[in-house]
Formats: structure tokens, C-alpha cells, sequence
């Protein structure tokens, strides 16, 4: 119990102390005009109040993500805590920030063309289609989960489920920012945080105390703690998806001071959720054990759903069951909806904008994106959702290495960029050698290799420093 609490106590002191941190060194200009303003377009760039956006920010990329992964890190036990907490803070907050400021600065890019900008036009297109891969796998697992339980809830077959969702998903992603997702989202943002502060009250009053640190790994497969609990728990952590998303909310901000609330303080929420259903997990079955009982049985949605009517009856059914429907069809919406914006980016020509270009090419956009990703949820994709995990983190990896060249073209302190860029560097490249869906390897000889590409990777950036040294750079009021 003083674990928990304390976890999260720290993520709120990280919030006040460490945000600002992060917030002197971008270094924000309130006297800048934002996108919302300069780009208005009736479309995407529309001028959105900071707890409106904080909100659909939440929403969009949390949904189930920091249930879900969080329930299947308690696995490991108390240990869980401190990589949330850790890497929400350090990490996953700083990491959210760039990618939203960043954008907010380049009038509202997309991911992959500021990894272009920042780390050449080769990685920009190699991230360009690991990222709308990443979209479209992200919205189909978080389609046909809602459809199932719609199909067994409701009279609807699971097509006609599926049919229906599809339906909502090509309006909020051909339908302007302010009509769908500024109305409705912050309300679902709302259902979230009401759904894990009734888990996180009801956790006091059971009779098995929340478990107190123990650094044991205590997953009943014994599997190794490191890297596989950072690949698990994503969401709630670090995820790279986050940084497809950030660029929707940064094409609405009206001041760049926005950017601590909406972006960093977003991601510390996510990270208190993601404690709250950690600790419901380790908690509610009496043992990992358990837990890996009920995964078994009825999965992370059968977990929740019990977990939730267990501790407050018919209430916390109805909010489980809305939670699991609701929550990953929001997830899967905006997937498309930034995948259409990246490809907007690619053919839409410089200086003009997808509303300007006509509401038949964003159909076509969204149809793009929309037609695979229906087709996958009508096959068994699972093979395919295992490599969301390492496709996932892999794009916060690159994301933090773009924010960590950027500080260095700006000649600030990068470090709090490359130092968690490094991390993941070694996370990532680790888990692609020892994971099954990677090349199986012994965990040692993975983590060998592992070294090997972070210390290319840590000599690669190196150089960079040192060229940037040696052309001394611009002043940092010529760089845009």
C-alpha cells in the first residue's frame, strides 16, 4: 500500500518539479502565434481551450492502452511500479512534450516529418510506413475487441458491430476537429479518470493489501523482467504512439504554455492510471498467479470486467463495460484520423492543407487507411498484434533521438532527450533479438547485440555533436 501511494505521490511532485524542467529548456514564446491561428482552416487547425485538449490528449492516447498493459505487467509485481513511475516522468512525459511542441513549431507536422527534418529524409521514410503500419494495426486490435463485446451484449452480429464502428470512424476522421472530438471526447476523458480513481478508492477497502516494492520478478513463467516489462507496459510509460497523436492537439493550442498541461501532464495522468490497474491486477486475484488465471480465462477485458464488478457492483460493470467499448473505439478513430494526416502530409503540396484540396481527397485519404485495417480485424491478426509492442516503442526510440537532435541544433541540454533515447535504444534492440516474433535468441547473447547497436547508436550521436560543435552552430534566433 505505501508503494502505491507513494508511486503515485512521486508522479505528481515529477509533474511540478520536473515539467518545468523540461518547459525552461524548449524554452516557450507565448508571444509566438500558434498553428490554430496561422494555419485555420476549419478542419484540423482550430483554436481549442488547454482543458479541452488536455482531455482528448488523454483520451487519445490512453484509451485501454494503460489498462491493459498495465495489467499484464503486474504480472511481474511490485517492480512494475518503479517503470512507471520512472519512465513516465523521465521518459514517456518528455517524450510526449517534444512531439507535441515540436509539432506546435513546425505549424503542426506530423511524426514522421519531423524525424525527416531532424534525422534525414531516409529515416523519414522508413518511419512514414512503420508508423501508418503502426495505425492501422493499433485500430484494428482495438476494433474487433469492442465488436466482440457489442456482439455479446447487444442483438448486433460482431459484422454488423464492426460495420457500425467503421461507420463512426470515417466520420471523426473526415469531420472537422471541433465536431466530434472537441464535443464528445472530453466527456470520455472524464469516464477514464472517474473509472481508475473508483478502481484506485475501492482497492483501500479489500481485504489483500496492495503489495508493497519488492524488486522479485514474480511472473509465474519466470520470463526476464528486462526488456520484456518495458515492451508490456507501454502505455503508461513510454509509447511511441503518443507521438502520432500529439500532433493533432498541437494543430489547436492557443499558447505554447499550453504544452506542460496538454502534453506532459496527459502522459503523468496516463501514468496514475496505469499504477491504479497495476495495482488492481496485483491485488485483486491474491497472486500473479492468479492473474495469469484470469488473463487465461477471459483476457485483459474479462480481467477488467471482473475487477470493476467485483469492487463497485452494477456501477462498475456499466462503467467496464462502456470503458471497453468506448475507450479503444476513441483509440482507433484517432489512429486513422492521424494516419489520414500523414498522408495528407506526403500528397498534399507544401503550403496548402487537405480542407483546402476538398473533402473528397480526405474520403479518399481515410479510405486508405481504413480499408486495410477493416480487413484485418475480419483475420486472426494476432500473429501481427505481437509486433505492435516492439513496432511501438521502436517509434518512441526514434522520436526521443529527434528531440534529442533537435536541442542539439538549438545548442541546449539534450540530455534530457538522448539519456532516455539511449535507454530504449538498448530496450528495443534487446527484445528484437530475444523475443519470439524477433530472432529467439539466448538472453544473453541479446543482450550482447543489444549493447552492441545502443554503442553504434551512442557513436552515431556523438559524431553529431561533434559536427554540430565544429560548424558552430546558427544563433538560436535564426533557427527556425
Amino acid at each position: 500500500m505505501i508503494t502505491f501511494v507513494g508511486a503515485i505521490c512521486l508522479l505528481i511532485v515529477g509533474y511540478y518539479v520536473y515539467s518545468k524542467v523540461v518547459e525552461r529548456i524548449f524554452g516557450i514564446d507565448d508571444d509566438r502565434e500558434t498553428p490554430a491561428y496561422t494555419k485555420q482552416d476549419g478542419m484540423d487547425y482550430m483554436p481549442m481551450s488547454w482543458w479541452k485538449g488536455s482531455l482528448i490528449q488523454l483520451l487519445n492516447i490512453a484509451g485501454l492502452g494503460p489498462i491493459f498493459g498495465a495489467v499484464l505487467g503486474a504480472l511481474y509485481g511490485p517492480v512494475a511500479f518503479i517503470w512507471i513511475v520512472v519512465g513516465s516522468i523521465f521518459a514517456g512525459a518528455v517524450h510526449d512534450y517534444f512531439s507535441g511542441m515540436m509539432s506546435l513549431r513546425h505549424n503542426g507536422e506530423q511524426y514522421p516529418s519531423l524525424v525527416g527534418r531532424y534525422l534525414g529524409k531516409g529515416a523519414k521514410g522508413t518511419i512514414n510506413i512503420i508508423s501508418i503500419v503502426l495505425m492501422i494495426l493499433v485500430a484494428a486490435a482495438f476494433t474487433a475487441g469492442p465488436a466482440q463485446l457489442m456482439a455479446q451484449v447487444t442483438p448486433l452480429s460482431f459484422t454488423m458491430s464492426l460495420l457500425l464502428i467503421f461507420a463512426y470512424f470515417v466520420l471523426a476522421a473526415i469531420l472537422p476537429v471541433n465536431k466530434i472530438i472537441g464535443r464528445i471526447y472530453p466527456i470520455f476523458g472524464v469516464i477514464l479518470i472517474m473509472m481508475a480513481v473508483s478502481i484506485a478508492i475501492g482497492l483501500f477497502f479489500m481485504d489483500n493489501p496492495i503489495p508493497n516494492l519488492t524488486f522479485s520478478n514474480l511472473h509465474p513463467d519466470n520470463l526476464p523482467l528486462w526488456p520484456l516489462l518495458m515492451i508490456t507496459v507501454s502505455c503508461g510509460a513510454i509509447s511511441g504512439f503518443h507521438s502520432t497523436q500529439s500532433p493533432i492537439i498541437a494543430r489547436t493550442m492557443k499558447r505554447e504554455s499550453d504544452g506542460k498541461k496538454v502534453f506532459y501532464g496527459a502522459m503523468i495522468a496516463e501514468g496514475v492510471i496505469a499504477l491504479i490497474w497495476a495495482a488492481a491486477g496485483m491485488t485483486f486475484f491474491g497472486s500473479t498467479g492468479g492473474l495469469q488465471g484470469a488473463l487465461a480465462a477471459g483476457g485483459p477485458s474479462g480481467v477488467v470486467n471482473e475487477i470493476s464488478s467485483s469492487l463497485l457492483g452494477t456501477f462498475g460493470g456499466v462503467l467496464a463495460i462502456v470503458g471497453v467499448i468506448i475507450l479503444p473505439i476513441t483509440t482507433g478513430d484517432t489512429s486513422l484520423r492521424s494516419s489520414r494526416m500523414m498522408l495528407a502530409d506526403l500528397f498534399t503540396k507544401k503550403g496548402s492543407s487537405t480542407a483546402a484540396d476538398g473533402k473528397g481527397k480526405t474520403l479518399l485519404l481515410t479510405a486508405a487507411v481504413a480499408t486495410p485495417t477493416f480487413l484485418l480485424t475480419q483475420i486472426d491478426y494476432t500473429f501481427l498484434w505481437r509486433y505492435v509492442g516492439f513496432t511501438n516503442q521502436l517509434v518512441a526510440t526514434v522520436m526521443l533521438w529527434t528531440a534529442a537532435m533537435y536541442l542539439v541544433r538549438k545548442q541546449k541540454f539534450h540530455w534530457i532527450c538522448s539519456l532516455p533515447a539511449l535507454f530504449m535504444t538498448m530496450t528495443v534492440s534487446t527484445y528484437l533479438f530475444l523475443a519470439p516474433e524477433g530472432f529467439q535468441l539466448p538472453y544473453n547473447i541479446s543482450m550482447v547485440l543489444g549493447g552492441v547497436i545502443t554503442c553504434v547508436t551512442a557513436g552515431w550521436f556523438g559524431y553529431q555533436l561533434w559536427k554540430a560543435r565544429k560548424r558552430k552552430m546558427v544563433p538560436i534566433e535564426q533557427v527556425a
